[in-house]
């Protein structure tokens, strides 16, 4: 029987990244999303272009056998593909798993005994993102005498990814262009004793953990440092932002500070962390992967809250008695990220700005408990930030 895998969100993410993976290791891709444009393109077209664009050049894969469902009008089509699939996986953003798990579960519920467990792989930039989505689909999407038996019908593995997609052509049509550095990175043990699926391509490892918080603490911290500190110097691009010594020093002050969360954490050599800080830099600043600092930038809320790429690192080094005002200076021009055409969490953010004290948009935004040492420095910056807007 030929391999399937069915993935939720056929963006740029989805296309460019986990669909060449399972492509190349000869599942059918079946998409699905709400967007029409691109659910109908995918529909007429047989095939599209991932370019992978590195150091040494570009190459072109041509990715074939996959199907496009809108979830949207089809919902049940969506179900019954799930049944009988062997992997599902998403790239949909953090916020839009709750919406995805009821056809998720539904799919689950239905797969026929003796069929091997669904492997599901959620690839968001968000820590334990597959949990999340686990926590939705058990309740309450599935029958609670249903739920203590789930594990016979589905495993959840945790992953994380780290390839940068940038701004693409707009004239591309379902073409991506893409980074040819990768790292797929999933837990091994939600399949034991069975094994894990085979991807090409993907890390199998028993602790995940110290992979998550490398790459978040490193390269999304460093990515969005540079958004952040780029726009409010009024810089356009990610690349010449890391061309102007200001911005560039800040980007390094963030990632000293996380090298010393992470080498203390997780034990690893100072040497190795200092080596990927060195190799991240260089990727983020590949001018030939043409990134805005408005997209790298977009949803201030989400990077702004309790476990991403700021507050996260920040919180844990101020509960080990280390400083973070590099990263603390990033909050400060994030925070500033107000107002942004195109990105409503922007807009959101300037009206919890001008409609909460600083106290309470604190709380809200970060998610902050007030007793935590990093809640008063935050509480400061929102008040400064505030007093800044007001006096304009």
């Amino acid at each position: 029987m030929a391999k399937k895998a069915v993935h939720f969100g056929a963006g740029n993410i989805g296309r460019g990244f986990v669909a060449e993976f399972l492509h190349d290791t000869g599942y059918e891709v079946v998409f699905a999303d709400v967007l029409d444009s691109v659910i109908d393109q995918l529909q007429q077209t047989p095939s599209y272009n991932v370019t992978e664009i590195g150091a040494d050049g570009e190459r072109t894969l041509t990715i074939t056998n996959y199907r496009a469902i809108n979830s949207k009008y089809h919902e049940q089509d969506v179900i019954n593909e799930i049944s009988d699939a062997d992997i599902v996986t998403c790239a949909v953003g953090p916020n839009i798993l709750k919406f995805i798990a009821p056809v998720i579960a539904k799919g689950i519920d239905l797969r026929p005994a003796g069929l091997a467990p669904l492997a599901v792989i959620a690839c968001e930039n968000a820590i334990g993102a597959t949990d999340v989505l686990a926590g939705f689909i058990k309740d309450p999407h599935t029958p609670s005498d249903r739920r203590e038996s789930i594990h016979e019908r589905a495993r959840f593995a945790n992953s994380a990814i780290d390839r940068i997609v940038p701004t693409q052509d707009p004239n591309a049509g379902l073409n991506v262009t893409i980074e040819s550095f990768y790292e797929w990175v999933v837990e091994e043990t939600p399949f034991q004793p069975q094994g894990h699926p085979e991807i090409k391509g993907v890390k199998w490892v028993g602790d995940l953990q110290p992979y998550i918080e490398r790459k978040l603490f490193t390269v999304n911290t460093g990515h969005a440092a540079a958004a952040y500190h780029g726009y409010n110097t009024g810089i356009k691009t990610i690349a010449e932002a890391l061309k102007d010594p200001k911005v560039h020093g800040e980007v390094r002050r963030a990632l000293a500070e996380t090298t010393t969360l992470i080498v203390a954490k997780h034990n690893v050599p100072l040497e190795e962390q200092q080596a990927y800080v060195e190799k991240i830099i260089k990727r983020i600043s590949n001018p030939h992967l043409e990134d805005t600092v408005v997209r790298v930038g977009r949803a201030p809320l989400r990077k702004l809250s309790r476990k991403e790429r700021f507050i996260g690192p920040a919180s844990q080094l101020l509960e080990r008695g280390e400083s973070a005002d590099a990263l603390l200076d990033a909050v400060y021009v994030a925070f500033k990220f107000q107002n942004v055409e195109g990105d409503d969490e922007s807009f959101e953010l300037a009206e919890i700005l001008k409609s909460h004290s600083a106290e309470e948009a604190t709380g809200k935004i970060t998610g902050l408990e007030k007793s935590h040492p990093l809640f008063e420095p935050v509480r400061k910056i929102v008040e400064k930030v505030q007093g800044e807007k007001s006096s304009i």
